[in-house]
């Protein structure tokens, strides 16, 4: 069922389902209480792990919300969204990337809940760092540290979410961080954290690629200035856990456009990281990382936007939604795989489909190819190319015109599971006919 999510709209679960007898029979599976979210999620991650061996990897975390504003009758078990009024709940995931290639290789683990009713009047800045929603990101770097054992090494990448001090303070041993500086913190030099910089030298210039800040923006190139150099950074006055030490010692790489087109901000990215930073190659590097913390972004807009569309879903109770945010968090993995891997690359096709179906997708394969040299599958047999190569034929990809994306991909590979499916039904069917024969 975890590889069964890419459908869209109001009709998912029917068209998970394909017939009448399918679509109960994912309700069915989705209400069971023995199978819940975490063990989906479990199953997830051990895949994610195998693939993620012995490389070195970067991983994002970030928080999206659910809300079903204008959709929230009858919804059960749900609190409040981001907006206070209407029902929703949060999902934040941890995604394993590979940091030599950007490949994403899949869903390391992930966080779903929704907000319960408040129970009293004590301020957010009196509770324990514990008992807040922001723990999520404490819980993130542990939860790496916890299962990337065989990884050469470990870099936790956020936003300025999670520019807390006790996520510093507390880092899991045998990984990194490297986090966008949201507060203007002070220095144990009687500085500021924002003005620290103003005084360093200029290391290098280097070229980043700005991500769309609205529908129809494609993006673009941003010249960056770069600056980096130690600092040790106060533990706050308010909000702290006794137990932090007093200062924290991290490296500030400083990122500043120079000559923004007009009526843009100018890109500014004051990245705080646990890694020493000795020369320009070094900044240039930090910035890299960072970067690569846009492919959760992708992610999610596999699973909202040009994905599931989750907030469009009829299903009422929580702990079921919660169950199909598990599997469109799959789905949308393997489609931003699929078409990472359609220009070629050494990953196997195994990273997104089980060995034992290789011979379905091999029989499949031959005959989606034409007469031309560009319809024919160029990339090696079993390789995740191939694979994404026979996925986008099926989802409607000529070989001529622009590559295929998202939406190619996710009709290709809803094309290609039910074509499997048949296939191996066939085969059985003909193992069974052959043991019958006197």
């Amino acid at each position: 069922m975890l590889e069964r999510a890419t459908a869209t709209g109001s009709l998912v679960i029917r068209k998970l389902g394909e017939t009448r007898a399918g679509e109960l029979a994912f309700h069915r599976f989705l209400a069971a209480p023995s199978v819940t979210h975490a063990e989906m999620l479990r199953t997830l991650g051990n895949r994610t792990l195998a693939a993620a061996t012995g490389r070195r990897i970067v991983v994002a975390q970030d928080t999206t919300e659910i809300n079903f504003s204008g959709r929230q009758a009858n919804r059960r078990g749900l609190g409040a969204a981001g907006d206070g009024v209407s029902a929703g709940f949060f999902i934040h995931p941890i995604v394993a990337i590979d940091s030599e290639t950007e490949a994403v290789l899949g869903v390391l683990d992930a966080h779903i809940w929704t907000r319960a009713e408040k129970t009293g009047p004590e301020p957010r800045r009196d509770r324990a760092f514990e008992d807040k929603e922001s723990i999520r990101w404490l819980r993130g770097a542990e939860r790496a540290a916890e299962l990337l054992t065989q990884a050469a090494s470990v870099v936790v990448v956020g936003d300025r979410e999670n520019d807390i001090y006790g996520c510093f303070a507390r880092r899991p041993a045998g990984i990194d961080l490297i986090v966008r500086a949201a507060q203007d913190r002070a220095l144990a030099e009687d500085a500021s954290l924002f003005s620290c910089s103003e005084a360093w030298p200029e290391l290098t210039r280097m070229q980043v690629k700005v991500a769309p800040r609205r529908v129809g923006d494609p993006g673009r190139i941003a010249t960056v200035t770069l600056r980096a150099g130690p600092v040790a950074v106060k533990r706050p006055r308010n909000g702290f856990d006794k137990a932090d030490p007093k200062t924290v010692s991290l490296t500030l790489v400083e990122a500043r456009e120079i000559d923004p087109p007009a009526n843009e901000d100018p890109l500014l990215w004051r990245l705080l990281t646990t890694i020493a930073v000795k020369d320009a190659d070094g900044a240039c590097e930090i910035v890299r990382l960072y970067r690569l913390r846009w492919r959760i972004e992708d992610i999610f807009r596999a699973l909202k936007s040009d994905g599931m569309r989750l907030e469009e879903t009829r299903m009422h109770e929580a702990t079921r939604l919660f169950k199909l945010a598990a599997i469109g968090l799959a789905a949308a993995c393997r489609t931003i795989q699929l078409v990472d891997a359609r220009d070629g690359g050494p990953r196997p096709a195994t990273d997104v489909i089980e060995p034992a179906l290789l011979p379905a997708v091999e029989a499949i394969g031959p005959g989606l190819e034409g007469k031309t040299r560009r319809q024919k599958n160029p990339h090696p047999l079993h390789s995740l190319a191939w694979l994404a190569w026979i996925t986008a034929r099926l989802g409607g990809w000529n070989c001529y015109y622009k590559p295929p994306g998202l939406k190619t991909m996710r009709a290709g590979w809803a094309r290609l599971e039910t074509m499997v499916v048949g296939f191996t039904v066939g085969v059985q069917i003909q193992i069974q006919s052959i043991v019958r024969l006197p």
